[in-house]
Formats: structure tokens, sequence, C-alpha cells
């Protein structure tokens, strides 16, 4: 009687933990990056030396109006509601460096695409990324590991309001498709919707010459999603780092604000979708910090500018354990982001391709 009870427990315990690797072998991930957005705006909103500042906002009536509050927290909340009203009760918010909290580069560039082979690699390569030129990454993203790998090849995906993209996946070698830039959706399955943004596109001026407007970048992927429905998808929205180099203070809290109502409707779109819903983890962070002092260094970043090494992460989704906003004392670097996409995903490579560790973020 007791083997009989000693057996049906160990084929309890089994299943269990047959059951437990399953679902996390049934991960998804859905990167995202903003690209130059201050850890400053994320944990305290509108900057009150640059919100009333005519030299960097048109309508300063109509900015305070919307964002303006005398408490940071009210503040923050104005900006970017849904991270602080719904992403923060379920998931972690690190960076706030007033707390105690920090998050690095550990790239010493400080710009674009150092900062995103850095995410994306978990490594720093100073040597060889050192420019925001077009050159084919030489090195390996997680997002070519995973599409290398049996199991996911064909199921990963990246879309990129800046025209590098292409180049930081190195998508020739990878064979993960991306759409970045001006570039149109072009498969041989084309929704409706895609064939609209495709027509649409073209005839909406972007402000820039490289970088396309983020609701063709976002509205790319949501129908990506929902049609191929990729286990690993990268978005990289543009705008608030174009609109900072460009002294629009205005415009960089309305895209801000903008973004974050797009980051609602994805995670919205995968807690209604059965192949997304409870099985996502959302990764959200960006590519360099910007300036505070002199003031006109909020436009500019790059390793002559104190605090452009500053940068911030937001986690939330499946295994997540809710902490809100993180006030201990802690150090967290961009090269961790890769190694925890790889642990959510269940692939292993080898260790020297990577200097991060993986976040430790699940609940307990």
């Amino acid at each position: 009687m007791k083997n009989s009870l000693f057996t049906l427990v160990l084929i309890v315990n089994c299943l269990l933990g047959f059951y437990a690797n399953a679902q996390e072998n049934d991960s998804k991930v859905v990167l995202i990056t903003l690209d130059g957005l201050r850890w400053q705006e994320l944990f305290s909103g509108a900057d009150p030396l640059l919100v009333a500042n005519t030299d960097y906002v048109h309508d300063t009536t109509d900015l305070k109006k919307r964002f303006w509050e005398e408490n940071p927290q009210q503040r923050r909340e104005a900006l970017l509601p849904f991270l602080w009203t719904e992403a923060s009760k379920i998931g972690q918010l690190h960076g706030n460096r007033k707390l105690g909290s920090k998050v690095d580069l550990t790239n010493k560039m400080w710009f674009s695409y150092p900062g995103y082979n850095e995410i994306l690699t978990g490594k720093a390569d100073d040597a060889r990324i050192d420019s925001n030129d077009k050159i084919p990454n030489p090195n390996t993203t997680i997002l070519e590991i995973a599409n290398n790998d049996a199991q996911y090849k064909g199921k990963v995906a990246a879309f990129g309001s800046w025209d590098v993209f292409p180049y930081i996946v190195n998508e020739e070698r990878s064979g993960v498709p991306v759409n970045a830039g001006f570039e149109i959706a072009s498969d041989n399955n084309l929704t409706e919707r895609e064939k609209f943004l495709n027509e649409l596109q073209p005839r909406v001026p972007s402000p820039w010459g490289t970088v396309r407007l983020d609701a063709f970048t976002h509205h790319y992927a949501l129908e990506h999603m929902k049609k191929e429905h990729p286990v690993l998808v990268y978005i990289a929205y543009g705008e608030t780092d174009d609109f900072a180099h460009d002294g629009n203070y205005e415009a960089y809290l309305k895209s801000a604000n903008n973004t974050d109502s797009l980051i609602e409707e994805l995670w919205n779109y995968t807690q209604n979708d059965p192949f997304y819903k409870d099985n996502t983890l959302f990764i959200i962070t960006t590519d360099h910090g910007r300036g505070t002092e002199p003031l006109e260094t909020w436009k500019s970043h790059g390793d002559e500018i104190n605090g452009a090494g500053g940068v911030w992460m937001v986690v939330f989704g499946k295994s997540v354990e809710p902490q809100g906003e993180v006030s201990r004392n802690e150090q967290l670097y961009s090269n961790q982001i890769a190694p925890t996409v790889l642990k959510k995903l269940n692939l292993t490579i080898d260790p020297s391709q990577i200097e991060g560790k993986a976040l430790d973020i699940n609940e307990n």
C-alpha cells in the first residue's frame, strides 16, 4: 500500500512538472522599445523645466492642461496612463534612480545602434558597433537565435519605425522578416488592413527622412500578430527620439502618450487572443537616455551627454511578480534583456556569446 501511494505521488509530481514545463515552453514574448524616452518622464511625467518653456513648446497652455500636475505621480499617470494604472499592477517598472533603482547601458556609445545591439544580443560591441550607419550587424540577435531554432522557425518578426532595423537585425543573414522605415507589407496573403496601410503610408508625409510615424509600425505589427501569431515579436517605436532631437517637447510628450495607448492596444489584443492569452511576456525599454543639465541637453544623447547612459525597463505578463514601481537599491543593465527572452523561450546558447544575466522577474 505504501509503495502504491509513493508511486502515485511520484506520478502526480512528474505530471505537474511536465505541465509546468509545457506551460513555460508555451511562452510568447513581445519586446518593445521607445527610442530615447527618458526615465525622468517615465517616472515623473512632464518635466517642470520644459513643459512651459516656449523654446521647446508651441502651446504651453494646452500642454499643461493635458499633462501637468503638481504631483509627479499624477503627472506620470496623465502622460502614461496604461503603464501606471494597469501595467504597474501586474508588473515591474525599473529605473527610477531617485528611489535607488538603476538601469544602465553597458555600451559606452549611448546612441541608437549600439543600444539596440546591446538589447538584442545581450552584449555591447563598442569595437564594431560605433555608429548608426547601415552596416549589417555582425552579432547574432535573440531574434535570429529563435528563428534558427526548429521550434520557432518562421515564428519571429520585427517591426521598426527607423530604417536601420533591417541591418540591426541582419535580416538577410538571420531570415527574420523586418518591416521598418517606409517598407510596406509585401507577403502574398495581405489582409484588407495591410492593403489599406500600404496605400496610406506613402500619402502621409513623415517629418523625417529615415523614420516613419509610429502608427504605421504599430498597425503593421498588430496585423501580423493577428494573421501569423509569431511567438517572438519585436516592435521598435521611434518618434520620441526624433521629436526630442527636433527640440519639440510638446510633440515628444504627445508621442509618448500615444505610444502608451498603442502598447495598451497590443496588451488587450494578446489577452483576447487564445494563442497569446495568459502566455505572453511584455518587455519594454529604451535604447539610450538623454541629458538634463544643461537644460538644452534633453534634446541630445551620446557619450558626451551626462546621464544619457541611464535607461529603464518595464516588464509585465506571464509569470511576472507584480512589484509595481521598484523602490529598492538595485543595478540592472540593458544586456540582461536578451538572456531574459531566451530563458522565457527555453532557448540556450554558448554563455560566451552573451554577457548579461537573465532578470529575476518571476513569481516565486
